[in-house]
């Protein structure tokens, strides 16, 4: 594809705890996009089946419809042709999303990924918080703490689960505040 130098690309992040908002706030944007007449394209990581197997699903469920992948590189292969790149539930990538979502930036497109900042033990979630240095905006999305009420920034477990990624939504997880988190240790 040859580029267009009079075209300008960027990364936008989406990032907060679970039931912050994340996917609601991408389907927005892109819809906008649609909206415009952009071409655009969604994807979703294979390992992400909790409400649809081929669209994105907020949890208030709110959807759109996408193309379901096992790896960032084939997101790159896949949007080539389009003006606007959805990519829900980054943190199920592996480190080649953040050089994928450059590369697309840098040829003029405008990506915009949504993910966990954090994991459930309120660590760093790989490879979040390496977009949102290379992001050109950044969203940070706050839930409610179904405990006191307070903005939620963390993710609880509740299980007795120790991978890192297990996959589920009101039935493993809910949101809490910094305070009412309950850190689990290793």
């Amino acid at each position: 594809m040859e580029q267009n130098n009079n075209l300008t690309g960027w990364v936008e992040v989406i990032s907060g705890c679970m039931f912050s908002g994340k996917t609601e706030e991408l389907i927005r944007r892109l819809r906008r996009a649609q909206i415009a007449k952009q071409g655009v394209k969604i994807f979703k990581p294979a390992l992400d089946n909790r409400y649809s197997a081929s669209k994105i699903v907020s949890h208030s469920e709110q959807s759109l419809g996408s193309t379901v992948v096992e790896s960032a590189e084939e997101i790159f292969e896949l949007s080539k042709d389009s003006q606007v790149i959805g990519i829900d539930e980054g943190q199920f990538f592996k480190g080649d999303l953040v050089s994928v979502c450059s590369k697309l930036a840098n040829l003029g497109k405008r990506v915009i990924v949504t993910g966990l900042d954090q994991d459930y033990r309120g660590i760093p979630f790989e490879p979040i918080p390496q977009l949102l240095a290379i992001a050109e905006y950044i969203t940070k999305t706050l839930a409610i703490c179904v405990v006191c009420g307070n903005p939620a920034s963390r993710t609880q477990r509740n299980t007795n689960q120790k991978e890192r990624i297990v996959v589920g939504a009101k039935d493993l997880y809910e949101a809490r505040c910094r305070k009412c988190h309950t850190i689990i240790s290793d």
